[in-house]
């Protein structure tokens, strides 16, 4: 059997296929952007059928550089941004309105009410999570509530929910397999991640039918077949995980206390913490890592929602760079007597402040502030809400064991500068990977290995490469002046103050 391993990498802005070959390496890929939908303030929106275009098409562009066939494929891996919400109509497979993205505030009121009911403590004792728009539950019932029928019609089993992994198989498959997995059920505010099931209760609370739900399985697990009319043959899809466990299994973290932290849109850092359901007292979220061969693992996680999307404000919004990649440099030359403090709170602040009113911030600023101070607050606010979430999980895990060696990934790990400063703001070393696209490269080691074509776990994290370690080279001073005016600066950002 060949040994080609296909992933799709689903992220917020595009849509990436990856084909690796027996050793691990790109042999081919393809890559496309696609519409990001504001509606209103706050709101989020993709269309599904775009999305769904962008998939086919990069894989067609990720054979034709590889120059391979689709029977050459041994299996497909699927990772996709989480949280994101579609329902489609069962017998046409017709999405009833655009996907709702996990960036999306509109629940926000809902929480509130959710909360003011006292209910957020069922929730997070059932899910791990805690009640805030990012999840997909609120979505899903605001989707139900406001789509004429959409309710009624879910309860009769005419609609399918599902996370963007979910869709993608349905379609992959000619609506053969509707199903998803543990990693993706686990961020919907409606997954028990204790008993590993959707819990009738939490359904009851968001009222959504359970007709309506995919099946939950394993993360390397027999997902469907993409038909063989869409790429000229049929591919067997067996993994599948959500795009930051994707990327803490591509980076190895199979070990309990090991730590990986992306840098894409968002920031996501997550902390295997093995069998062991660690319940968070610093508003971390618990949340499950990987399900293999039916044994759960979890992980703590904060998620940071504006990380590589403050750069590309810089570039879309401001206008101060027209390459992402100079933000590096131009932060570099920025004069180091003036501190700017960026806040991103553009969609509201994640973890551990959870503050879905706050709205971005900039603190600092003089007559002498220009582009490059603000590329370097763009870059520093990246680092900063790092530390915090360090900081949480510390306090959380091994009663603040703080000898944690960060892996790393992500378009912006790219930045030696970035890189540098978030090792001495965390005062903790920083691996970067020889393999960067982690996210892909986890979900095609699910696939492979499932396969039988690619290694198991133990020889894959032996596998595992470090590019660089930057190490901390701040004087302490220094990095306590700078954390305690960032910390100065979020408190006057919260939406509470």
């Amino acid at each position: 059997m060949s040994g080609y391993v296909l992933a799709i990498d689903q992220g917020t802005t595009s849509t990436r296929a990856i084909i690796f070959d027996s050793e691990m390496r790109i042999a081919g890929a393809g890559q496309k952007e696609f519409t990001q939908i504001y509606p209103r303030s706050g709101w989020v929106e993709h269309d599904p059928e775009e999305i769904w275009d962008s998939v086919v098409s990069t894989i067609h562009m990720a054979l034709r550089e590889a120059k391979i066939e689709a029977k050459d494929i041994a299996a497909l891996g699927i990772t996709n941004q989480r949280e994101t919400v579609v329902v489609w109509e069962r017998e046409t497979g017709k999405p009833i309105q655009n996907a709702i993205v996990w960036q999306d505030r509109r629940t926000a009121r809902y929480c509130d009410n959710l909360k003011r009911q006292g209910l957020e403590k069922t929730f997070t004792k059932k899910t791990g999570l805690i009640l805030d728009p990012y999840f997909s539950g609120t979505k899903l019932s605001w989707l139900l509530a406001n789509v004429k029928g959409a309710r009624a019609r879910a309860a009769k089993g005419e609609l399918c929910f599902g996370t963007i992994d979910t869709f993608l198989i349905w379609r992959l498959t000619g609506g053969k397999s509707f199903v998803t997995d543990a990693t993706n059920a686990s961020r919907t505010l409606m997954y028990n991640i204790a008993e590993n099931k959707w819990d009738e209760d939490l359904l009851e609370i968001l009222r959504v039918p359970a007709a309506m739900l995919p099946q939950v399985k394993d993360c390397a697990d027999e997902f469907g077949v993409a038909d063989a009319s869409i790429f000229g043959a049929a591919i067997p899809i067996l993994g599948v995980a959500g795009d930051q466990q994707a990327a803490t299994i591509g980076q190895a973290c199979f070990e309990p206390g090991m730590m990986k932290s992306t840098y894409g849109t968002g920031c996501f850092a997550l902390l295997n913490t093995g069998a062991d359901l660690v319940r968070s007292k610093n508003r971390l979220l618990t949340t499950i890592a990987y399900r293999l061969n039916g044994e759960t693992t979890y992980a703590l996680e904060g998620s940071i929602f504006i990380a590589g999307a403050a750069v590309q404000w810089l570039r879309d919004g401001l206008g101060i760079i027209d390459r992402a990649s100079k933000t590096g440099e131009l932060a570099e030359r920025a004069d180091p007597t003036q501190e700017v403090y960026l806040v991103p709170a553009f969609t509201g602040l994640g973890a551990p402040h959870w503050d879905p009113e706050a709205r971005g911030a900039i603190f600092g600023l003089t007559r002498n502030s220009g582009p490059a101070e603000f590329a370097r607050a763009a870059l520093e606010a990246v680092c900063y809400q790092t530390r915090d979430l360090l900081d949480a999980m510390q306090k959380d895990w091994k009663n603040g064991k703080d000898d944690t060696v960060l892996r790393v990934d992500g378009g912006m790990v790219a930045s030696d500068w970035t890189m540098q400063r978030l090792a001495d703001l965390l005062e903790a070393p920083v691996d970067r990977p020889v393999i960067l696209e982690t996210t892909a490269l986890g979900a095609a080691w699910l696939a492979g290995s499932r396969a039988g074509v690619w290694p198991d776990r133990k020889t894959f994290s032996a596998r595992w490469k470090r590019d660089r370690r930057f190490e901390p080279d701040m004087d302490e001073k220094t990095r306590a002046a700078k954390v305690k005016g960032w910390r100065n600066a979020v408190k006057r950002t919260l939406s509470e103050v």
